[in-house]
C-alpha cells in the first residue's frame, strides 16, 4: 500500500532538512522524483545523491517558487521530461529574522507570503489540474506549528503557512474526487535549520512544553508522507496531521 512505483513525486524545498528526507523516502519506495528549490547546484547535487543511492530516476530542477513565472516553467520542464506528476510536496519555506514586528518591510512580508503560499498555490494549480485530466494524483502541503499558535517572531511566516493549510481544504474540494490534498504540520525537527538553536535553551524549552520532550528527528516525516503519497490514504483528503511531539496540545 506504501509503493510509489512507476509514480512521479515533485518535492519543492527538496535539496535539504524534511524535503531531503521525504525525497529519498519516495525514491527508496519506487518513485522518480524532480527535486526542486532555488539553488541549481544543490538539486543536482541532492538528485545525484539519491540517485547513486537508490537506483530512481532523480533531476534536480532550480525554481524560485516565489516567482510565478517559474512556476510556469518548473512544471512544463517536468512534464516535458517525465510526462506527469503524480504526488506534489509543497514543502518550500522560508522565515527571515526581523528584529520586531514593527521593523517588518513591506519586502520581507511580500517574500514571506510569495515562498510560503502565492507559490504553492500556483504550482498546485497547475499541477493539480492537469492531475485531474490524467485521472488523479496527491498534493501534499507541508505547513508549520506557526499555523496554530505564531510566536512574534515568526508572524508573517505563521500567516502565510495559515494560509496553505486553508488551500489544502479548497483545493481538495476542487479537484475532488480523484485528486487528494492534505497537510503535514511539523513542529520541531532537528534538520540543517536547527544548527542555528541555542540547543541547551530549547531542551529546556522541549522538556516544559512538548510532551514527548524532544525535537523530531527528519526521518521521522517520513511515514505521514507516504501515507499521504500512496493509496495507503486512498480515503483521506482535506485532512491534516500534525507531528510536533505534542507541543501544540500542551503539557497537562
Amino acid at each position: 500500500m506504501f509503493e510509489l512505483d512507476g509514480r512521479v513525486a515533485l518535492i519543492t524545498g527538496g535539496s535539504r532538512g524534511l524535503g531531503l528526507q521525504i525525497a529519498r523516502a519516495f525514491a527508496e519506495h519506487g518513485a522518480a522524483v524532480v527535486i526542486s528549490s532555488r539553488k541549481q547546484e544543490a538539486c543536482h547535487a541532492a538528485a545525484k545523491e539519491i540517485g547513486a543511492a537508490t537506483g530512481a530516476r532523480a533531476i534536480g530542477v532550480g525554481c524560485h517558487i516565489g516567482h510565478w513565472e517559474e512556476c510556469d516553467r518548473l512544471t512544463e520542464r517536468v512534464y516535458d521530461e517525465l510526462g506527469r506528476v503524480d504526488v506534489l510536496v509543497n514543502n518550500a519555506g522560508s522565515s527571515p529574522p526581523y528584529p520586531s514586528l514593527d521593523a517588518v518591510t513591506e519586502e520581507l512580508f511580500d517574500k514571506v507570503i510569495a515562498v510560503n503560499l502565492k507559490g504553492h498555490f500556483r504550482l498546485s494549480a497547475l499541477i493539480g489540474t492537469r492531475m485531474v485530466k490524467s485521472g488523479g494524483g496527491s498534493i501534499i502541503n507541508v505547513s508549520s506549528t506557526a499555523s496554530i499558535s505564531p510566536s512574534p517572531a515568526e508572524l508573517p511566516y505563521g500567516a502565510a503557512k495559515a494560509g496553505l493549510s486553508a488551500l489544502t481544504v479548497g483545493f481538495a474540494r476542487a479537484f475532488a474526487p480523484s485528486v487528494r490534498v492534505n497537510t503535514i504540520v511539523p513542529g520541531p525537527f532537528l534538520t540543517d535549520i536547527s544548527k542555528a538553536w541555542d540547543m541547551e535553551a530549547f531542551e529546556q524549552m522541549a522538556e516544559r512544553s512538548i510532551p514527548l520532550g524532544r525535537a523530531g528527528r527528519p526521518e521521522e516525516i517520513v511515514g505521514a508522507a507516504l501515507y499521504l503519497a500512496s493509496d495507503a490514504s486512498s480515503y483521506t483528503t482535506g485532512s491534516t496531521i500534525t507531528m510536533d511531539g505534542g507541543l501544540t496540545t500542551g503539557r497537562g
